[in-house]
């Protein structure tokens, strides 16, 4: 029987990448979980298009990667200044804004993930979200909208007007609001934000067209001429976006001419879908806790599009942070003190984001003259290499940037474990795939700290899984694990369900499994009696 805290489902507000991404976390968890979405079906507008490496690791946990076709192994995704499709090309960049690389750089970058990126456009990839939540059991409730939200030290009350204009209360254990820029849970929290700000408020229009004849390898285009300052992009379905920086309304006859414009040419078949009006801003909330209400996604930060893919990625990582903790403290072995890591841990890099979003060449022109540009770190760096403080860390150096490349860290405790290659049955895999993020795991080459971990399982209701390196698996990259993760060949690195280290030790110790235990209790913040 589940314990009594399990039987109140976790509310989830936004039934939208975030939003659905979380409900498919928790049902890894087996946490049952309801879904309010005031909307009756999923937005026509594409939205993003680009889903990060990391992001894709998430999904292959989560057991729906094959669903998402990734981008092709040498896919390198480039934007050019054009005076139009058809006429004069005047530069081309990369999706990090620099130079494009040759085929030679390429073929040495360092592979930091065994997934690829995915470019398939957001509400494509709803629809797969939702398929599987659907499949899993998750109860999604569409046209209810939120009106009212209450808590008390055991649970959450929200008032909802379903698809009848009836007014019905839902209780919770907590609540993930993942409800958008305009959070209505957010509001109701009265939770202020900072940041830049409102920066402007766009038009776009969403049409059908065969253009891939013009694209020349390239799927961005800054339009650049004096009578039309534009973006148009492709969503590699036959749809294209052209948005225009202003705020003014168009016809459907000077939508077409503007369309014609950016391409070129008016002997192309348009078929326009629907247009669009959104505001460009950036802003992080104050905090991304309230109780038992978290905010997630563009709830809990507002980040511009930009070529790192901020917005949605980052709103799927906070939601895979949240989701282990919530289990673990939901099912009584974790005290809700666990929780209080969410947004110590995820705040900084939302802030660290929205600092680099205007570092990089595309938003500088945002800053205000007074503020100067924060230095641009490393796309690698901020996808895989971000560094988590919190108290669910034994060994945290405060001196260390927030941010490198993950063969610039060794293993400390804060940091995601790399990805590098194992073999295991005679196949080779990723240590990501062998760790999986169903449970706390600890890694070494020594076969000792198999009994010591077989100990520890034996008292502690959070478990430990050991995965010995040479006898589990074997390491069948270049280089050491003891360079990868700063441990000895006698030590073990202590890994979250999320990946992260939470703890290391160069040497195993005298006590091993009594030291184990320790360490599990404190940075799993685990409850000092188990309910039976």
């Amino acid at each position: 029987m589940m314990p009594p805290s399990t039987q109140r489902p976790v509310i989830i507000v936004g039934a939208n990448l975030v939003g659905l991404s979380a409900a498919l976390c928790l049902s890894k968890h087996e946490i049952p979980t309801v879904v309010l979405e005031k909307h009756a079906s999923i937005s026509k507008h594409p939205r993003a298009i680009g889903f990060t490496s990391r992001t894709m690791e998430i999904y292959r946990w989560l057991g729906i990667a094959d669903r998402i076709p990734e981008v092709p192994e040498d896919f390198n995704l480039m934007r050019a200044r054009v005076e139009s499709m058809t006429g004069k090309w005047f530069e081309s960049t990369s999706w990090s804004g620099t130079e494009k690389s040759s085929k030679e750089d390429s073929t040495v970058k360092k592979q930091y993930s065994p997934s690829r990126g995915a470019a398939i456009p957001q509400d494509q990839l709803e629809a797969i979200l939702q398929e599987a939540v659907i499949e899993r059991g998750v109860n999604i409730r569409r046209q209810h909208t939120v009106t009212n939200i209450e808590q008390d030290p055991n649970s959450v009350t929200v008032t909802v007007v379903d698809p009848q204009g009836q007014e019905i209360q839902i209780q919770s254990s907590y609540l993930i609001a993942a409800d958008g820029n305009h959070s209505t849970v957010r509001e109701l929290l009265q939770i202020p934000r900072n940041g830049r700000g409102h920066m402007q408020t766009m038009r776009s229009v969403l049409f059908r067209a065969p253009l891939e004849q013009y694209m020349q390898g390239v799927h961005q285009f800054s339009i650049d001429q004096p009578n039309l300052k534009a973006f148009l992009t492709t969503y590699n379905d036959g749809r294209w976006v052209l948005m225009f920086h202003d705020d003014v309304e168009r016809d459907e006859p000077t939508l077409r001419a503007a369309i014609n414009q950016a391409i070129g040419t008016s002997e192309i078949p348009i078929e326009i879908i629907t247009t669009g009006r959104w505001d460009l801003g950036a802003l992080v909330a104050e905090t991304f806790q309230s109780g038992r209400i978290f905010l997630a996604g563009d709830a809990a930060h507002t980040l511009p599009p930009n070529r790192g893919g901020y917005g949605a990625n980052t709103g799927i990582h906070d939601v895979d942070n949240l989701a282990w903790k919530l289990a673990a403290v939901l099912s009584g072995n974790s005290s809700p003190e666990l929780l209080d890591t969410y947004d110590a841990e995820r705040r900084p890099v939302a802030l660290l984001r929205h600092d680099q979003i205007f570092a990089r060449a595309d938003y500088k022109i945002h800053l205000d003259k007074a503020t100067p540009a924060s230095q641009k770190l490393d796309d690698d760096a901020m996808e895989f290499g971000q560094l988590y403080v919190s108290n669910g860390f034994i060994g945290l150096d405060d001196e260390l940037p927030r941010a490198r490349k993950p063969d610039e860290w060794t293993g400390q405790p804060g940091t995601h474990v790399p990805h590098f290659w194992v073999t295991k049955n005679q196949e080779t895999v990723s240590i990501l795939d062998v760790l999986g993020e169903d449970s706390w795991a600890l890694v070494s080459q020594s076969t000792e700290w198999g009994e010591a971990v077989a100990q520890m399982n034996l008292k502690s209701p959070v478990r430990v899984k050991h995965v010995c390196i040479g006898q589990d698996v074997q390491y069948a990259d270049e280089g050491s694990v003891q360079g990868m993760l700063g441990v000895s060949a006698t030590g073990a690195s202590l890994l979250r369900p999320d990946g992260y280290i939470a703890w290391r030790t160069e040497e195993i110790p005298a006590n091993a499994a009594q030291c184990l235990d320790n360490v599990v209790a404190q940075v799993s913040f685990r409850m000092k009696t188990h309910p039976e």
